[in-house]
Formats: structure tokens, C-alpha cells, sequence
């Protein structure tokens, strides 16, 4: 007998900028730690519970560098205090390298950290390195997220789990469904072959490229499963027309899923979650 449908309480992150779009391709996107901050705010109240941060240089170039990350997490920690959990990225954006990677990484020593796996682990080679950042994100507290962009990642990272090179039994993974092209459309059908190879993790999230990210995030709350939404990779409401702001995209997401009957993490049981 299957257990009864109950619905879980659903954590929303907010991508709000990412390392590639600028304002030109929407003037609300925010880049400076002030802007992060008020945007911050507005997701806060708009539900989320964790807001994934990427910095730049003063041109609006992609940048992984600590005292810029250690700005913009000030700036927000200002605004919200402790009231979203403050995800950075260690994305290459094809400009750094692993090692690179990892020392912004420690350096920042941040509360949580997104890892792209085909990024970090490139070839076997790169396995020890890989495996001792994550050794060292247990010993200091920094919450892991790993980004898998196709299934056979997911199947990559549960045997690295299963032969000890990752210290946690589990950890978080984000499923991203598409790629950043031009008119990249998600469907909540691309989920599906991310849940369909055997690798489960307890805590899995969703981000979706264009206006149908609200019904892939749906889709993935109703199939067990958490969301990321923002102008990193979407700009646009579902009826197609260009979203105001990125607390917009929270609310896109929101009222679905609290028709459904879901409740909303705050960062509290967000951190409680990530933290086992």
C-alpha cells in the first residue's frame, strides 16, 4: 500500500541576477551588493527562504572573488539579518579554473555554496580535489548544494557518495533542466529523467529556463521537491510577459502551491534541513 499524498513544506531559493545576464537585458536585474539587498528583502516577503548570489566586476563581467562576495553578504545580512540563508556560487562561467574555484570558496567561508559537478570534477583526475573541498565545507559548516546539469550526473555523484568520496550519506542537489541558450524553454517534462535513473536524494531542488518556470517548479513540489526561481534564468511570467522584478517570479511560484495546500520553508527549517 502507498502512503498517503501529504503535502511537504517547500523551500524557495531565488536566483536573482546570475553571472551572465545584465540590465540590459532587464533594468531590474540587481548587481550591486545595495541592489542584492533590496532584492533580498522583496523574495523574503514574497516567501523565499534562500537567495543564491553571484557577484561582478565593475563592467557587469562575471567574478568570483571574497571580498566582493564578503560585500554583497554583508549588504544583505544588513537588510534581512538571518532571515534567508545566503547561497554563493562557485560557477566558472568557462573564466576559472577548479582551483580557483575552491580557493574563493574557502576563502568567503560562506554560511552555503552551489558546486557545479561537470565544473569541479572535469575528469577522474580531479576527484581528490574535489572530495577534500567537500571534507573541508563539513568541517567549517558550509552547506553544499551540487549542480547536475543531465541525469548521468546525479548517477555520478551517488556512487561517489557510495564509494566515501563525499562525506555526508546524502546531500542537496539542484536538477537543472535545459541550458543557458537563446530562447531555452524548460517543460516540467525535463524533470522526469532526472528521477527516473535510481539516484534519489533527500533533498533535491529544481531551476527552469523561461515562462514555464513556475510549472516545472510546481511540478517538482508535487513530485517531492524543492524550487530555485529568479532572472537568473528567467525573466518572464507565465502568460509570457516580462516579469517586474524577481520577488514577481517568487510570487509566480508561491501561489500555486499554496492553492495545492503547501506551506513555505523559512530559512530556520531550511538550514535545520540542510544541516543533516
Amino acid at each position: 500500500m502507498t502512503s498517503p499524498y501529504r503535502p511537504h513544506r517547500v523551500a524557495i531559493a531565488v536566483a536573482p541576477n546570475g553571472g551572465r545576464r545584465t540590465k540590459a537585458d532587464h533594468p531590474g536585474i540587481p548587481l550591486t551588493p545595495a541592489e542584492l539587498a533590496r532584492t533580498a528583502a522583496e523574495c523574503l516577503d514574497a516567501g523565499a527562504a534562500m537567495i543564491h548570489v553571484h557577484v561582478r566586476r565593475p563592467d557587469g563581467r562575471h567574478l568570483l572573488d571574497a571580498e566582493a562576495y564578503r560585500q554583497a553578504i554583508n549588504a544583505i545580512r544588513a537588510e534581512v539579518g538571518d532571515r534567508l540563508v545566503v547561497q554563493i556560487t562557485t560557477e566558472a562561467l568557462g573564466i576559472y579554473t577548479p582551483a580557483e574555484q575552491i580557493a574563493v570558496l574557502k576563502a568567503v567561508r560562506p554560511e552555503a555554496a552551489s558546486l557545479a559537478l561537470r565544473e569541479l570534477l572535469p575528469d577522474e583526475a580531479a576527484e581528490p580535489d574535489f572530495a577534500e573541498a567537500l571534507a573541508w565545507m563539513r568541517q567549517e559548516n558550509v552547506l553544499p548544494q551540487i549542480i547536475l546539469y543531465d541525469p548521468t550526473e546525479a548517477l555520478q555523484l551517488a556512487a561517489m557518495i557510495q564509494r566515501g568520496l563525499v562525506p555526508w550519506p546524502d546531500i542537496p542537489v539542484l536538477y537543472v533542466l535545459g541550458r543557458y541558450t537563446a530562447n531555452q524553454t524548460s517543460q516540467p517534462t525535463d524533470l522526469l529523467p532526472f528521477l527516473s535513473l535510481g539516484a534519489h536524494f533527500a533533498h533535491w531542488s529544481v531551476c527552469a529556463f523561461g515562462r514555464h518556470e513556475a510549472a516545472c517548479a510546481t511540478a517538482a513540489a508535487l513530485l517531492g521537491g524543492h524550487i530555485r526561481v529568479g532572472f537568473e534564468n528567467n525573466l518572464y511570467l507565465p502568460d509570457g510577459t516580462l516579469a517586474s522584478s524577481n520577488s514577481a517570479l517568487v510570487d509566480a511560484t508561491t501561489t500555486p502551491l499554496r492553492s495545492l495546500g503547501y506551506g513555505l520553508c523559512d530559512a530556520a527549517e531550511l538550514r535545520e534541513i540542510l544541516m543533516q
